[in-house]
C-alpha cells in the first residue's frame, strides 16, 4: 500500500470499510487507483506518485444527458480524488470498473436555473480556503467558501496569503474573529517563502489530501509551487487596476507532495452556489446562540424588543455585514434546499411511473 498511501490512501494498510471491501472483492482482476486529473475526454488515473495514464470510464458515464436511460448523474461519476478500480493495461486498454465509496466530497450548486450539483472534489482530509490580504480579501467569500466545504463534511482552513505585501495584517485577522470562534483555523503566509508556509504543516502529513480553492489570483498556484519546491505549477500575474488574477489552473489536478500529503490545485471559481444541502447554523453559531437570546423565541431580529442579535450589532460585537451575509446564505440554502426536494420527488415518481408501466406490460405481454 506505500505508493498508494503517497497519493492519500486513507487507511494503514487494508480498507477497514466493509463497503470498499465488498467492491474491491466484486472485481478480483481489478487494482486500485485514484484518479488525479478530470478532462472533458476522460480520466487521468495513478496508482502511486509516478505519472498517472490515461483509462476509459464506464459506458453509463459518457457525457450524455443523465437523464437518459441508463445514464449515471454527473455528480455520481468520478472526479479528481476519487478511488477507483481499474483493470487493463495503459496506454490503451486501461478502464474504470468501478467507483469506490466517497469518504467526502465538496460540491457547489451548478449555474443556470435547473437544479445541479457540480463536484469539485472527492476523498478529502482539509480545504485550504486561501484569499489574498489585497483587494481580493474578503470576509463574506470566505463565509460562502465555508457554507460549502463544511456541508461536504470537511475540515476548512482560511490560508490568507500576500501576507508580506499587506499591512493591515492583524486588521485582517480580527476581521475573521468571528470566523476564528467557529473553530475554523485562520493562518496568515507567505505563499513564496518555504519557512512562512512551513505553518501548514500540520494539516500535510503523510496519507492527507488536501484541496485547495479561492478566486483567480489568490495565490493557489503559488502556494502548491512552495509547497512542492518547484515551479510545476503555471503562475500568473494580477492586473494592476484591481489585483484580481487571470485563471492560470485550467483544470483540477491532484499533486503528491514532498510530506507524503497531496494536493489538489482547482481554477478559480467565480460563482459559488449552494446545493441546499448545507448547514447554515453550524456556520454561523454565534449568531444562532444569539438568537436563542431573544425575548421572544418567533422574533424576526428587525423592531422586536428584546433582540439580542440587534443589541449585538449595536453594541459592535456582530458585524452587520456577517449578520446580513447570514440571512442571504439561508435563503439561498433554502431555495436551493426545495429545489433539491423538487428533483428528489421528481425522480421518485419517475421510479413509481416505470415499475407501474412495467407491472402493466408483464402483465399484457407476460414476462420474457
Amino acid at each position: 500500500m506505500t505508493p498508494l498511501r503517497a497519493i492519500g490512501w486513507p487507511f494503514a494498510g487494508e480498507p477497514d470499510d466493509e463497503a470498499w471491501r465488498e467492491a474491491i472483492a466484486a472485481h478480483p482482476q481489478a487494482r486500485l487507483a485514484r484518479v488525479t486529473e478530470q478532462h472533458r475526454s476522460g480520466y487521468i488515473v495513478a496508482e502511486g506518485p509516478d505519472e498517472g495514464y490515461a483509462a476509459e470510464s464506464p459506458p453509463e458515464w459518457q457525457r450524455a444527458p443523465s437523464y437518459k436511460k441508463g445514464m449515471i448523474p454527473t455528480e455520481q461519476r468520478a472526479a479528481v480524488g476519487d478511488w477507483v478500480l481499474v483493470e487493463g493495461q495503459p496506454p490503451r486498454s486501461a478502464r474504470i470498473v468501478a467507483l469506490l465509496p466517497r469518504r467526502s466530497a465538496i460540491k457547489r450548486g451548478a449555474a443556470g436555473e435547473h437544479y445541479k450539483q457540480q463536484l469539485i472534489a472527492a476523498n478529502i482530509d482539509n480545504v485550504f480556503v486561501v484569499c489574498g490580504l489585497d483587494a481580493d480579501f474578503n470576509p463574506r467569500r470566505i463565509e460562502r467558501y465555508l457554507l460549502l466545504v463544511r456541508g461536504g463534511g470537511v475540515e476548512p482552513v482560511v490560508v490568507l496569503t500576500k501576507a508580506d505585501k499587506a499591512n493591515d495584517v492583524d486588521d485582517a485577522l480580527a476581521a475573521l474573529a468571528e470566523i476564528a470562534t467557529q473553530g475554523v483555523a485562520v493562518v496568515a503566509v507567505n505563499a513564496k517563502d518555504r519557512a512562512s508556509v512551513a505553518a501548514l504543516e500540520p494539516w500535510l502529513a503523510p496519507g492527507r489530501s488536501i484541496v485547495l480553492v479561492g478566486s483567480s489570483g489568490a495565490g493557489k498556484s503559488t502556494l502548491t509551487n512552495t509547497l512542492l519546491g518547484t515551479e510545476k505549477m503555471k503562475i500568473g500575474e494580477v492586473r494592476a487596476s484591481d489585483e484580481r488574477g487571470r485563471h492560470t489552473t485550467t483544470h483540477r489536478a491532484l499533486i503528491p507532495l514532498p510530506s507524503g500529503a497531496c494536493m489538489i490545485d482547482t481554477p478559480g471559481m467565480r460563482e459559488l452556489k449552494p446545493t441546499g444541502e448545507e448547514d447554515v447554523a453550524e456556520n454561523f453559531s454565534d449568531i444562532e446562540a444569539l438568537a436563542e437570546q431573544c425575548k421572544f423565541r418567533d422574533c424576526k431580529h428587525e423592531r422586536e424588543p428584546g433582540c439580542a442579535v440587534r443589541a449585538a450589532i449595536a453594541a459592535g460585537t456582530l458585524a452587520p455585514e456577517r449578520y446580513a451575509n447570514y440571512l442571504k446564505l439561508r435563503d439561498e440554502v433554502a431555495g436551493a434546499a426545495n429545489k433539491l426536494a423538487t428533483r428528489l420527488a421528481q425522480k421518485a415518481e419517475e421510479k413509481v411511473g416505470g415499475k407501474a408501466l412495467n407491472k402493466r406490460l408483464d402483465e399484457k405481454y407476460g414476462r420474457h
